[in-house]
């Protein structure tokens, strides 16, 4: 694993000691924001100017008070109430710009930001998903995105507008009234100190908290995709008990989060209020002496309030910052994620290749199990046009060839090639271009049958779709289905029996027609009639391609050019069946034990 692959946290005490984290991650966001300067820009300018407003509101309170109620003039007290209620009118404006702004903004980086990260994670080598569970790269994927959708939307902004009223309010306190000001002043570090204590602490909890929803999301998810195996071992109850640990797990951490954040909401209001009594004391005894006007002491609690209320609001948004900088940073760490496999700068032409695979004295240990080898010395030729079929025990090394030829992972020594050309000159897609692979577990999507078929190549007609799923003797029951070709399957294909689904992906393989061929025990799941349809299918499929099978069967090899016995890793015999039967005692073993019929 790379080092910067993530890593779950899957206990509590691993999440507590987790550092706190930074506020300075949300720097990352603002290449997301460039694209979209002329509309944060028009977004700061309505909060500018309804913050401005908001201060204006503070004169007119005076003017009411003193013009109005101080002359006791009507005419004057309509003209004060008229300039508030004109403040009002365009602050309302001013509100519905930036809100509007600011929101679009949220969706639209959220957006941005769950591509850039979709994209690089298809983009990742297979290995870096054996260490990394799937739940929590998609709770990254959607649940931290939404988080970074909501603070970019709404408490980012609140933040920052709190803060400029806050500023704001202070300077007009300080104009209003020097003396009362340095009271309030005087009050401003002790309302930052909890901030700071418990702020640390809100850092901390909240990646923790958020760690523990993904390890959530990512149980459930394992468990309902498997939901067969649990109801057919009589699991439920305990995969009951399991969630509902890890769920109170997870509420624990939130409880600890929210009472942390609660308490440090209480204590700034507290100190904030205190400020407040004290200088309405003081404000009081000076309207009362006569040394300063009712409407001065109005507009600087006015003020005073803005404040109050502006550090209210910055600590509550507070945590929530701290929540986007924890989902700030688990996204970048997948985005700085390198992939193990990567293409060259100059790629070879694939196409102009003979489709002519080598292996030359490979050697490779899979990254999960790096002191168990999974081939040792292995050298194999499939020529140009000819199958090869690999047969060997369990473990023997046969699916990692398989591996390897795609490129999934580069081995640690020796070379596959194609033409003689090492796979590593070229890029990985080119080289899959090549290449069509027929699982003994099929791959399908969540989708209809077309698309499914489809996937072999996207832009095939429905013509073409068609012929292929007759080729692989599937047209017939695709056309039983409710809508035919566009049948939902259901997810990975649910609705199919075992048979129906590989002759999808059979239909798939040729659809995509490639010039070398894959199939790893293709007509395993199929009754005998099934299966000599599609036996002839791949026949005719296999014509003047070359192909490696993967084979338990001896009806499926022995059509195959040559034989490769594999165990533990390496080549231990190579030849026609007759032949093996006679020089090979573990193919004679496999022959007589494994496969599902007789030899002749």
């Amino acid at each position: 694993m790379s080092a910067v692959d993530v890593k779950p946290v899957d206990s509590a005490e691993e999440k507590k000691e987790m550092p706190p984290k930074k506020l300075s991650s949300l720097f990352h966001l603002l290449s997301y924001l460039k694209p979209y300067k002329s509309r944060w820009m028009a977004a700061m300018a309505a909060l500018l100017f309804t913050a401005s407003l908001s201060l204006l509101m503070g004169q007119g309170v005076k003017l009411l008070i003193d013009s109005g109620f101080g002359e006791g003039s009507l005419a004057l007290l309509n003209q004060a109430v008229l300039v508030l209620l004109a403040l009002a009118v365009f602050m309302a404006l001013g509100t519905f710009i930036r809100f509007y702004l600011v929101s679009w903004l949220g969706e639209r980086v959220s957006a941005d930001i769950r591509t850039a990260v979709f994209n690089h994670i298809v983009t990742l080598h297979p290995s870096y998903f054996e260490t990394n569970r799937s739940g929590e790269i998609t709770s990254r994927l959607t649940t931290d995105t939404t988080l970074l959708q909501t603070i970019i939307g709404s408490s980012f902004s609140l933040a920052l507008r709190s803060s400029l009223t806050t500023v704001g309010a202070l300077i007009m306190l300080f104009i209003t009234n020097g003396k009362l000001m340095l009271i309030v002043v005087g009050c401003v570090p002790l309302v930052l100190l909890p901030i700071l204590f418990y702020g640390k602490k809100v850092k901390r909890l909240s990646r923790a908290s958020q760690d523990s929803i993904a390890n959530v999301g990512s149980y459930a998810g394992e468990i309902i995709q498997n939901i067969k195996a649990v109801q057919s071992y009589t699991q439920e109850q305990q995969e009951k008990s399991v969630f509902g640990s890890h769920v109170e797990e997870a509420f624990g951490i939130a409880k600890s989060r929210v009472t942390q954040r609660a308490i440090l909401m209480a204590a700034v209001i507290l100190l904030v209020f205190t400020a407040l009594s004290v200088m309405l004391w003081v404000g009081g005894s000076d309207v009362i002496n006569g040394s300063m006007t009712a409407g001065d002491l109005a507009a600087f609690i006015f003020y005073a309030l803005m404040v109050a209320m502006g550090v209210a609001t910055v600590s509550e948004v507070f945590g929530d910052l701290q929540r986007a900088a924890g989902a700030t940073e688990r996204l970048i760490e997948l985005l700085e994620v390198k992939s193990l496999i990567t293409a060259p700068i100059i790629s070879a032409d694939a196409n102009a290749l003979p489709a002519e695979l080598a292996f030359k004295q490979v050697s490779f240990n899979y990254p999960s199990r790096p002191d168990e080898p999974a081939l040792k010395s292995f050298s194999l030729v499939l020529p140009e046009g000819q199958c090869v079929a690999l047969v060997g025990p369990s473990g023997a090394g046969k699916s990692t060839v398989f591996e390897l030829i795609q490129r999934f992972y580069d081995p640690q020594s020796g070379l596959v090639t194609l033409g003689n050309k090492d796979i590593r000159e070229l890029s990985p897609q080119a080289l899959r271009q090549q290449l069509a692979v027929v699982a003994q577990q099929p791959t399908l999507f969540t989708s209809d049958v077309a698309t499914n078929i489809r996937y072999g190549r996207p832009n095939a007609t429905d013509e073409e779709v068609v012929e292929a799923a007759k080729a692989a003797y599937a047209h017939e029951f695709i056309s039983q289905l409710p809508n035919g070709y566009n049948s939902f399957l259901g997810e990975q294909g649910v609705r199919l029996s075992g048979g129906q689904k590989q002759r999808i992906a059979i239909a798939r393989a040729i659809l995509k027609d490639p010039r070398i061929l894959m199939l790893d025990e293709a007509t395993s799941a199929l009754d005998t009639e099934s299966e000599f349809k599609v036996q002839k299918a791949l026949e005719r499929l296999m014509e003047n391609r070359t192909t490696l099978i993967i084979a338990h069967r001896l009806s499926t090899i022995l059509h195959a050019d040559t034989i490769a016995v594999l165990d533990h890793g390496q080549l231990v015999a190579q030849g026609s069946h007759e032949h093996l039967l006679k020089a090979s005692a573990l193919y004679a073993k496999l022959a007589s034990y494994q496969f599902k019929e007789q030899s002749a």
